[in-house]
């Protein structure tokens, strides 16, 4: 989440005119993430999330987000809903942006998760993923290997600023996933972006799951290998097989993984780090002017990256292949 685009008062209050949510008392932006404007809206009623679609969110997917939310929902998974206004419609116009209002999931998001709250978001993967196996629509991930030159070539010319030979390391790396990316793997509905602030918990049980908009069908043991990166580094960037096995275990129970699921995970997690490493580069250099975002240091996934290039097996993981 972040804020690229202000919304004034009055316009809100007229947005909300076309919505039975009540009138509105308050609002403000909300600086984490980099994506798209959000904002925590409080009305008469309740509490709701007003979201604004930003560069990387098309519109023409948006269809897909917020059916999908709606299926999850409907098949048990704890996530925010997308609110019809009063002609039934989930999207809207407002500072001139499509906009949605979405229902506010209670909870938190853990700071520093334990192998506990590493377990709980393993078993969480493995029910969306089956949750989603019949949903209907398809989504291409453009996140994926196919795209991750273009974000390469938009942003190697200033790679080095962030440190030496970056743009030759990234272009080295580059050229052995494009030939090496496994194929073949089961797909289906992953969400792509299950970082620790969208997850929350209530103690330490999981409430539930936000932030839909980078979902999209791909292999999903492709949404393991990001979460592994994102729940299973400590803050000095090291490795912690810990939370690794916890994670992997319980999402087993769930869902097992497939032999080649096994063994393509090194390489899907060295992926999982290049694409977010990429995106975090381009972020870094094209901040706009006054936004409310707080950019990323892409060089945390440059270190992650560097210890996915050293993993022989799942064994490096904190778990054998045979366990799951």
């Amino acid at each position: 989440m972040a804020v690229y685009t202000d919304v004034a008062a009055e316009d809100l209050a007229a947005f909300l005119a076309d919505y039975d949510l009540g009138e509105l008392l308050a609002y403000k932006g909300i600086a984490e993430g980099v994506e798209n404007s959000n904002f925590l809206v409080h009305t008469s009623r309740d509490y709701f999330i007003l979201t604004l679609y930003e560069k990387r969110v098309a519109a023409k997917d948006l269809p897909f987000f917020l059916g999908l939310m709606e299926h999850l929902h409907a098949r048990g998974i704890n996530c925010p809903q997308p609110v019809k206004n009063k002609k039934g419609e989930v999207l809207g116009m407002i500072a001139g942006r499509p906009a949605a209002m979405i229902t506010f999931l209670d909870g938190m998001w853990i700071r520093r998760p334990s192998s506990r709250h590493c377990a709980a978001l393993g078993e969480a993967l493995a029910q969306l993923h089956l949750a989603g196996l019949d949903f209907a629509k398809k989504r291409p991930n453009a996140l994926s290997v196919s795209g991750w030159r273009p974000l390469f070539e938009s942003c190697c010319e200033r790679a080095n600023e962030l440190k030496s030979d970056l743009k030759k390391f990234l272009a080295a790396e580059l050229s052995h996933l494009e030939q090496a990316w496994p194929r073949a793997l089961p797909e289906g509905v992953i969400h792509a972006d299950l970082f620790p602030d969208n997850v929350f918990f209530l103690g330490n049980e999981l409430s539930g799951l936000i932030d839909f908009y980078f979902a999209c069908t791909d292999a999903l043991a492709f949404d393991v290998a990001i979460c592994l990166n994102a729940w299973c580094f400590e803050s000095d960037h090291s490795y912690n097989v810990t939370k690794g096995r916890s994670l992997l275990h319980a999402y087993a129970q769930m869902r097992p993984l497939s032999r080649g699921e096994c063994d393509a995970l090194p390489l899907l997690a060295r992926g999982a780090a290049l694409r977010f490493l990429l995106t975090r580069l381009v972020d870094w250099f094209d901040v706009p002017t006054g936004a409310l975002v707080r950019p990323k240091d892409p060089l945390e996934y440059y270190r992650k990256l560097r210890f996915h290039q050293g993993v022989k097996s799942m064994a490096d993981y904190g778990i054998a292949g045979s366990e799951l």
